[in-house]
């Protein structure tokens, strides 16, 4: 590590003698970006243009970092250093940065990620839920506090640069990526990716806990037909400004580093290949002074050669190409293309200045290399404590026949279902490998651990075989989909198969119900499904979407009633596969929701005083009617009165349960109720207070 120091230091030194003003960080940004320019030949500008993937790089020896000037390198979905340890991925970011400082003009790379929810390739890593949950907080500044704890632990590692938010708006939830948006709507997608910029750019880019931020994708991604992937959108041009677009401008005015162009189409010419969009609404329109990354090889997708179909998207205003594996031969192209004058020097050098300014921004110049001094905030118990709170924040209650919260003192429990013990399944795709996958992939604590860690191991049991259901007082049973990533979650043209749980997921919930034992069913996916029979059975259901690797303490959390739940849907939720799409920019006719968009239960928001005799108590607002919840077993043939101040009763019918009272109370206004509980003449009074 000294060695990379000595070398930066001499480099320095040589190119200040020499009269230069780019390295003097005492100069502007423009005249520093000017000046490194003039002295920057074409083969140097345009390996500042390329970026090149790690595995293709450490092919090389990392000599094609130096040879071609390379100015960016990333690691795709999986693509990890062994060990995959942040001291590795420190190790592998500096011997690259060792050989971009040995070219002439010293001129450091910088290294690209999908850090979508948290430093997600890293073992250890904290992982926040995927953004479908982290938009029914509705929470920016929880949002904020996610992506600065991403920043710091991406920046633990070397790197610097977070393909980063994702700012699409869904608007079908056959799309594979629906949970890398934040919902339905761009007011809500526009405030979140605001506070995530925000968060993963800070105040001031060159110093060591920043990122730079990549909103995503533009534009139009989340509206495709029928949900396809990289598919086309069709609309006219004032639809696309009111749904897919305020993000962006919301984005370009938080000082968002870059952005990328979507793999898709609008209205049938390709994302990539539009200058209107990219040169005309982007740069011009939103006055974007960013860098314009392509996709992964999305120019290769453009019609014509290869040769022709670099030539379209560079003057479409592409600056930065990601070509993670053929970045010789459009780096030989696109030498060609300007020797010929198909593509401008003036395109060049705005494309090269856009680049040099992100780094003279991320100070690389003055500080290009990484050291070890962050390695311990990676997946610390701060930050863990952060995406607990994320996941409880982020549950949406959807029904609740009053057996939440369940008791921590009373009664055994049943968790029932694989991927009940399971962190792949809660973290889902874009986690350790692109596609993420079952199993213990990374370290977190899964529902069972969590469930078990709040009430103890005795009174808690497993399965995971719908034919071994042990006896128990409660279930806890989890569901879901398995993980997937882009067009490989696409479920249009299944005939509704992947639109309804498993055949393992509707055996398991069959066999707790022919048990006989209450349940609450915990949902895993990354979009609504067609849940409608599960509800009937279930006596709670929960969409916990892809909670990530804290999501067994954030699950128990509200399970048990610490904390209230509190989440809203992000997306309206549709009956069947039948009814999709249907959202809120849509005329639904014909379609059904099973759940409205903004859609969600909660526990009591206040109850004053300690019950006697070990009562747990709870009111639980409903759309059909509030219910108010007692639980001892002391009073379960006690008489149970419930008045507002002026004496009326609002008892409408009571159900005495072997574990619990459920009293349906209508719908009750805000204000203050008394309940009276005559036990055998031992009377006791309480204030309920409904907000």
């Amino acid at each position: 590590m000294r060695g990379l120091f000595i070398l930066l230091f001499t480099t320095a030194l040589l190119l200040q003698s020499h009269g230069q003003l780019y390295p003097d960080s005492e100069r502007n940004v423009d005249t520093r970006i000017t000046d490194l320019i003039s002295q920057m030949t074409l083969q140097e500008k345009i390996g500042q243009m390329t970026q090149a993937e790690r595995g293709s790089v450490e092919a090389s020896g990392l000599w094609d970092i130096k040879n071609y000037f390379l100015g960016s390198v990333l690691s795709g979905g999986g693509s990890v250093p062994s060990p995959n340890t942040a001291e590795s991925w420190v190790a592998i970011y500096n011997n690259m940065q060792e050989k971009a400082l040995s070219t002439r003009l010293a001129i450091p790379i910088i290294y690209g990620i999908d850090a979508v929810h948290g430093h997600n390739n890293l073992y250890g890593a904290v992982i926040f839920p995927h953004n479908i949950g982290l938009g029914c907080t509705r929470n920016p500044g929880l949002v904020n506090t996610c992506a600065e704890i991403t920043a710091l632990e991406v920046r633990a590692t070397g790197l610097n640069w977070t393909f980063s938010p994702c700012i699409a708006v869904p608007q079908n939830e056959f799309w594979g990526r629906t949970y890398e948006g934040f919902g339905e709507s761009p007011g809500l997608v526009d405030s979140m990716c605001v506070a995530a910029i925000s968060g993963y750019q800070g105040d001031d880019l060159s110093t060591d806990n920043t990122i730079l931020a990549c909103a995503k994708h533009f534009a139009g991604d989340g509206g495709t037909m029928n949900g396809i992937d990289q598919g086309n959108t069709i609309l006219p041009e004032d639809s696309l400004r009111v749904i897919h677009l305020p993000p962006y401008f919301s984005a370009v005015d938080a000082g968002v580093g870059s952005v990328m162009i979507s793999f898709s189409s609008w209205n049938n010419v390709k994302c990539h290949a539009n200058s209107a969009l990219i040169n005309g609404m982007l740069k011009d329109e939103m006055g974007f002074e960013g860098i314009v990354l392509s996709d992964w090889k999305g120019i290769d997708q453009l019609n014509g050669d290869f040769k022709a179909a670099i030539k379209t998207a560079i003057n479409a205003g592409i600056d930065m190409a990601m070509q993670p594996d053929n970045y010789i031969q459009f780096i030989d192209f696109l030498t060609q293309l300007v020797n010929e004058g198909e593509v401008s020097t003036e395109r060049i050098d705005d494309a090269v200045a856009r680049i040099l300014e992100a780094k003279i921004q991320l100070g690389l110049f003055e500080n290009p290399y990484a050291d070890l001094a962050l390695v311990d905030t990676v997946g610390c118990p701060t930050h863990r404590a952060v995406a607990q709170k994320a996941v409880r924040e982020s549950l949406v209650l959807l029904k609740n026949d009053g057996i939440l919260p369940l008791s921590k003192v009373n009664g055994d429990i049943l968790v029932a279902g694989a991927k009940a013990n399971d962190i792949g399944a809660m973290c889902g795709g874009w986690t350790i490998s692109w596609q993420g996958g079952l199993g213990a992939i990374t370290e977190g604590t899964t529902i069972l651990e969590g469930i078990t860690n709040a009430v103890g191991n005795e009174r808690v049991v497993f399965t995971g075989n719908p034919n071994q259901v042990p006896d128990a007082d409660y279930a806890v049973v989890v569901v879901g989909e398995n993980p997937y990533a882009e067009g490989s979650g696409d479920i249009f043209g299944t005939g509704g198969s992947g639109f309804i749980l498993s055949d393992e997921d509707k055996l398991m919930i069959e066999a707790v119900k022919d048990a006989g034992i209450p349940m609450v069913v915990i949902l895993l996916s990354g979009r609504p499904l067609d849940i409608r029979d599960e509800l009937v059975d279930a006596n709670a259901f929960i969409a916990a979407w892809l909670p990530g690797t804290e999501g067994g303490p954030g699950i128990a959390d509200v399970i048990f009633g610490d904390y209230l739940p509190t989440g809203k849907l992000s997306h309206t939720w549709p009956e069947s596969f039948n009814d999709v799409p249907i959202n809120i920019f849509r005329n639904n006719a014909g379609k059904e929701a099973l759940f409205p968009y903004g859609y969600g239960l909660s526990f009591p928001t206040s109850v004053d005083g300690e019950l006697a005799n070990n009562m747990d108590l709870a009111v639980f607002p409903n759309p059909v009617n509030d219910y108010l919840v007692i639980r001892s077993e002391s009073i379960k043939d006690a008489t149970i009165t419930i008045t507002d101040l002026l004496g009326k009763p609002v008892i409408r019918k009571q159900e005495n349960l072997s574990n619990r009272i459920i009293i349906h109370v209508g719908h009750l206004r805000a204000g203050i109720y008394i309940l009276t509980v005559d036990n055998n003449g031992s009377r006791i009074n309480k204030r309920i207070v409904k907000r």
